[in-house]
């Protein structure tokens, strides 16, 4: 019983984890956290792609050039 302890102990916060991921997934949050990441990328890249003009443009045209 002692070595149940230690272990609970040991590995508490993977079994709080596997705990949070399991309601996550019974619940569909994680629908909820993709859509949120999918935003937070966006005004991510729109911001980079408005303050870096000319060096994105660069960019593309490379990369339509070794197409």
């Amino acid at each position: 019983m002692e070595d149940f302890k230690k272990t609970i102990y040991e590995y508490r916060g993977a079994i709080i984890g596997a705990i949070v991921a399991i309601i996550i997934l019974f619940t569909q949050l994680y629908k909820l956290i993709i859509g949120i990441i999918l935003i937070g990328m966006g005004i991510f890249v729109g911001n980079y792609v408005q303050k870096n003009k000319y060096d994105v443009k660069q960019k593309i045209k490379n990369f339509i050039d070794k197409l």
